[in-house]
């Protein structure tokens, strides 16, 4: 018995940004590990490399990690 189904197709209605193709899909046609999303519209779908940028920039940047800024030497313990 496998732990996890498949679904071989998406919902209509789940956009999909896909990093292989660098193509908004409707539903899931590529494989996990290429996509980005699922997300609400097309629209957010299409910004999803924007969106992902925007996230990185603010977890690199907060200061409730201990992790030193990219480029800079951790602080010595």
């Amino acid at each position: 018995m496998a732990l996890f189904k498949r679904r071989e197709a998406g919902k209509p209605g789940e956009w999909y940004y896909c990093l292989k193709h660098g193509t908004v899909e409707e539903g899931p046609e590529c494989r996990a590990a290429d996509r980005l999303g699922p997300y609400a519209t097309r629209e957010e779908a299409a910004h999803a490399m924007e969106t992902a940028r925007e996230r990185n920039e603010e977890w690199e940047n907060d200061p409730r990690w201990k992790d030193a800024p990219r480029g800079e030497d951790p602080p010595d313990a």
